[in-house]
């Protein structure tokens, strides 16, 4: 445990920081299992719109790499393709 003050206060921001990043994490994850789970090509792209704009915003909080959400979008992106494709 913590002794000083300043290592207390820390201690307790990154617990707030970390319940924040772990519910937005999740928030993400939900949106992309949407699109996964979308039954017509329609329903797809609209959960695919939804996805891509709470993936974007995870990465702009800095909870995952830019790059990280580059795949995660580009990998969607193909999978609603070839739903509109069949």
């Amino acid at each position: 445990m913590p002794h000083t003050r300043s290592a207390k206060k820390r201690m307790r921001k990154s617990r707030e920081a970390r319940l924040r990043n772990r519910s937005a994490k999740s928030a993400m994850k939900t949106a992309i299992k949407k699109v996964l789970a979308a039954s017509s090509p329609e329903e797809a792209m609209e959960a695919f719109r939804r996805a891509t704009s709470v993936i974007d915003r995870t990465a702009k909080k800095g909870i995952i790499h830019k790059n990280t959400a580059a795949r995660y979008k580009s990998r969607l992106a193909r999978i609603v393709q070839n739903l509109a494709r069949a």
